[in-house]
């Protein structure tokens, strides 16, 4: 009898916040759902061995033996993945890439693969297998506009490292997001919207083990009358759940009581600034900060945890802007504070822009993370901007002010498992000339 082919599924990694104490590895987000995905729509019928691996979490098998090797790529993570696309293809498997960085720069990727994925795979990825095991794989597999996210089978959990992350239960809903905020790789692709279908998602809901799961969607609540018959859906089957979603969310009580019914204990928002300028500046001016009070009093009122992301380096932001959004996430109560550095991700408008004004430091997408500096900010040094960057997290964290944004009603334990984990990230960071490195010669690929 043939035994069946391998196939590795390989997430690079580089998620930068992940607890690293010796052999235990854990990530402090959400599990990925590519992986298990992909996993999920092999053709049955193929009778491929899988093997899914993020290198985040797990050590990479480099002298596993595949015969095929599919790859996914993140900007951040994209030349670690050229490397190991390289490494696999010399030791004679096959080897795919996709992700949002190959949709950005299909040109950079082609070299380093014997096929790429551009779009959303869901219906490429299958037809690649066949193809594949018929021996006529095609150079590119694409998928032009808004997933088709119907009929999806449910993820290949089983697969995923058990205790590799915060919360290892995660779901889609919703797929792309409608704004057009200038920094986002959504509207660069563009790949549009689309939704899954209630019951699908109910019964995915349905097959998780435990009683939390998290929403992996980049903008839950952008159709609201979708979200409100989702939430509905929801509320029989009595999870906990947390997602993301923009400040709109507080226009709306109705959507907020069926959200908070359903069983939602936390929100991540993208606050963004506390300055109306810079907002308008990067396409995001639904923001309004003089709301962002009752944003979160609303989130409060109904027992939601706020995880609050703010970013730094925008036009606007001047060396004072640290000290004035550490003061304001105090004033806001929000809960678990998170920050970020403007990042021109190619082919977005912010880098288009950056590129003409001759404001980007360097193309090494390792440092594409949002935690490093990568442009010239308008009113600071790029050192300023950094050293700044690393005193909010530190001053944010520090025990006696961490441990007074915990607050004690029904989802405490979130608030202080976020705090407790951004506090850890936060000491590990340190303005040192690793966080500024040399530029690299542009690949022919980039635009």
């Amino acid at each position: 009898m043939t035994s069946p082919r391998r196939l590795l599924i390989l997430l690079p990694g580089g998620q930068p916040h992940v607890l690293d104490c010796g052999p235990l590895r854990m990530s402090f987000r959400e599990a990925p759902l590519t992986g298990t995905l992909l996993a999920a729509l092999v053709p049955p019928d193929l009778s491929l061995d899988v093997t899914l691996v993020d290198g985040s979490v797990s050590p990479i098998p480099m002298d596993g033996k595949f015969d095929l090797v599919a790859i996914s790529l993140i900007t951040g993570m994209a030349l670690k993945g050229y490397e190991l696309a390289d490494h696999f293809r010399a030791r004679g498997a096959t080897v795919v890439l996709g992700g949002i960085h190959v949709s950005l720069l299909t040109e950079e990727a082609r070299p380093h693969a014997d096929s790429i994925v551009v779009g959303y795979a869901e219906q490429t990825w299958p037809r690649l297998l066949r193809d594949w095991c018929a021996g006529r794989l095609l150079p590119e597999y694409r998928h032009e506009g808004p997933a088709v996210i119907a009929g999806l089978p449910l993820p290949r959990r089983d697969l995923q490292k058990p205790f590799g992350y915060v919360m290892p239960r995660t779901i889609n809903a919703t797929r792309g997001c409608r704004q057009a905020c200038d920094f986002c790789v959504a509207p660069a692709v563009p790949l549009g919207w689309s939704t899954r279908p209630v019951g699908d998602v109910v019964a995915d809901v349905r097959s998780l083990r435990g009683g939390t799961f998290a929403f992996h969607d980049l903008n839950l609540t952008d159709d609201v009358d979708y979200a409100k018959e989702l939430f509905a859906a929801l509320r029989p089957l009595k999870k906990k759940w947390g997602g993301l979603v923009s400040t709109k969310v507080a226009k709306d009580p109705e959507l907020l009581d069926l959200m908070a019914d359903s069983g939602c204990s936390y929100l991540l928002i993208g606050f963004e600034s506390v300055s109306p300028a810079a907002l308008r500046g990067m396409h995001k001016g639904f923001n309004a900060p003089g709301h962002y009070h009752e944003v979160v009093s609303s989130l409060h009122s109904r027992h939601i945890v706020v995880q609050g992301c703010f970013i730094f380096g925008l036009d606007d932001d001047t060396p004072e802007v640290f000290r004035h959004t550490v003061a304001a996430i105090d004033e806001l109560r929000i809960d678990i504070p998170r920050f970020a550095l403007y990042t021109p991700f190619p082919n977005t408008r912010a880098y288009r822009r950056l590129k003409a004004e001759n404001r980007i430091l360097h193309e090494n997408w390792r440092y594409y993370d949002t935690q490093h500096v990568v442009i010239r900010p308008r009113l600071m040094s790029p050192e300023e901007l950094d050293r700044g960057f690393i005193w909010a997290w530190r001053e944010s964290f520090k025990l006696g002010i961490a441990s007074k944004r915990v607050r004690f009603h029904r989802n405490t334990r979130i608030s202080a498992v976020g705090n407790l984990a951004y506090r850890l990230y936060g000491h590990r960071l340190k303005s040192d000339a690793d966080r500024f490195p040399p530029a690299m010669p542009a690949s022919p690929g980039r635009t």
